[in-house]
């Protein structure tokens, strides 16, 4: 049975950098730290960082819930990324948004009222 959300990978050219931004739009720091892969605890969930790859929008989408999305959105710009697909209501009350880290890689972030925390396994 496949179960939720376990881990967000990205690819960056430069892992000490990666790592500096990805701990201030997260507001915490690796758990993981080596050259080949850095891991980020966040909401349960992890958030990996890997040197190989080309980073870009044409990878996987992965959407990090949010409580308050325009501000979220203002403040990560504010940290260097820059806007991809600005925020849309679609549907239900359910908003989100796309943002370019400073790599090309797409970090998506989502408001969704009817996602109920309990349902994570």
């Amino acid at each position: 049975m496949i179960k939720g959300l376990r881990t967000a990978m990205y690819p960056v050219p430069d892992m000490e950098q990666g790592k500096a931004w990805y701990t201030s739009v997260f507001g915490v720091g690796p758990y993981f730290d080596q050259p080949f892969y850095i891991g980020f605890a966040v909401g349960g969930f992890e958030l990996g960082l890997f040197p190989d790859g080309t980073p870009g929008p044409s990878g996987s989408r992965v959407y990090w819930g949010v409580d308050n999305i325009e501000a979220e959105v203002e403040r990560i710009t504010a940290l260097g990324a820059t806007v991809f697909s600005a925020i849309q209501e679609v549907g239900e009350g359910i908003k989100v948004a796309e943002l370019n880290d400073p790599y090309g890689n797409v970090l998506g972030l989502i408001y969704n009222p009817l996602f109920k925390p309990e349902d994570v396994r």
